[in-house]
């Protein structure tokens, strides 16, 4: 099989990067062939810090997913998130150029390169131009005003902006790890392509990814995206808490949370000890699982009241009726579901990637759901928007940018 059939997506996290390797089978279906891990050398919040240390954890992750599938990655599709992500609502008023005023596809590039034109600083670049609805001579809520007739047109939009030397930085490490960057995709914007069903795109969701340094939120309400953000807390600020108080090393800490860790009362055995490992020679001593809990439970409710001061500020008319979806690793700790709930007062579920590509059990859980939602843009752009339809190859004319804006298009 070519190499130009096989996609390949990177989740490049603070604690580990993370490959998805996908191709097509002989029926035209996605089919997930290959992963790899490593831990994430060079990188500090999602930033690269040491390009070097970054391109050799890049090529550990890229290999292992090459030898599991048995195929060579030349393009990796890669997400963005963290501090280096800002976003913003926009607008933009044209009038509508079209013969006998209808509106056609020049006039919708046109009111969304006028959405666009806002002041950013010039060190940072416009990611993405997400289209949430359009206004038709005073009309709201149009999604498609393609062929519509009308004399002025709107476009409300959601910019995702992204720092320069981030993006720049991410780039050479790849490219000194002899692959091509495909592009570069906000990382939330992707696991909610992997995660939610059309109902909850609709009704209203919030899907919050808890990483290691950062957690990561986008909001989506009525099909598009309303709200995206960041609160550079995470994972490792909950480890960090275990380290301090019960006195024993970060990475016994980091251990014993994902070993015995419990952020909610109700799922914690209070008969059950936990073993600390002792610092410089001192014994071990065990804690109640209770403990634990009591220790965590406060840092994850901090983070979610965090992201919800935030959502509450900048959301508008945009609800969560369709409940909250976690995911990323620290969604995997027992009990967060609850408390999630408790703070945001809407059912909460755990995030596994969905679709009709075929995951590998080792793939299902959330820490993959970022690298699943890139893969799932590269099959979109590689059949121009046809439905997973691998067509990139039938059509001459084909156009990735139009694969790409289709891709994105979905969530609106």
């Amino acid at each position: 099989m070519a190499d130009s059939e096989v996609i390949a997506g990177l989740d490049i996290g603070t604690d580990r990067i993370r490959v998805l390797v996908a191709e097509y089978n002989t029926r035209g279906k996605l089919v997930v062939s290959g992963w790899g891990e490593s831990r994430s050398e060079g990188m500090r919040k999602g930033i690269v810090v040491n390009i070097e240390a970054a391109r050799e954890a890049v090529l550990k992750a890229v290999e292992a997913a090459e030898h599991e599938a048995g195929r060579t990655v030349t393009e990796l599709w890669t997400a963005l998130g963290g501090a280096s992500v800002d976003s913003l609502n926009s607008r933009g008023v044209v009038a509508v150029s079209g013969k006998n005023r209808e509106i056609g596809e020049v006039d919708v590039e046109r009111v969304l390169d006028a959405a666009r034109a806002v002041v950013i600083p010039m060190d940072r670049d416009i990611l993405h131009v997400l289209p949430q609805e359009y206004i038709i001579d005073d009309q709201g809520g149009v999604r498609n005003p393609m062929d519509m007739i009308g004399v002025r047109l709107e476009a409300e939009v959601h910019i995702v902006t992204a720092s320069v030397s981030a993006i720049k930085n991410i780039e050479k490490a790849i490219e000194r790890a002899d692959y091509k960057l495909g592009d570069v995709v906000l990382g939330t914007l992707a696991a909610a392509r992997a995660l939610l069903n059309e109902d909850e795109k609709e009704m209203g969701v919030l899907m919050i990814d808890i990483g290691a340094s950062s957690t990561d939120f986008i909001l989506v309400h009525g099909g598009a995206p309303r709200v995206t953000g960041s609160v550079p807390v995470g994972g490792a600020q909950a480890s960090s808490d275990l380290s301090i108080v019960l006195k024993t090393s970060l990475d016994s800490a980091e251990r014993i949370k994902c070993e015995s860790g419990c952020c909610w009362d109700a799922l914690a055995d209070a008969e059950e000890p936990v073993i600390i490992p002792g610092v410089g020679g001192r014994p071990p001593v065990p804690v109640p699982v209770t403990d634990l809990c009591r220790i965590l439970q406060p840092r994850m409710e901090e983070i979610f009241r965090i992201v919800r001061r935030k959502i509450e500020k900048t959301s508008g008319n945009a609800g969560i009726s369709g409940g909250v979806v976690l995911t990323g690793g620290g969604a995997l700790l027992p009990g967060v579901a609850d408390v999630a709930s408790g703070v945001f007062n809407q059912p909460v579920r755990l995030g596994h990637p969905r679709s009709s590509v075929e995951w590998p059990d080792y793939c299902r859980d959330s820490r993959w759901s970022t690298a699943a939602g890139l893969i799932l843009l590269g099959d979109t752009v590689n059949s121009g928007g046809n439905n997973g339809e691998n067509t990139a190859h039938a059509e001459d004319s084909f156009n990735p940018l139009k694969g790409l804006m289709n891709w994105l298009g979905e969530f609106f």
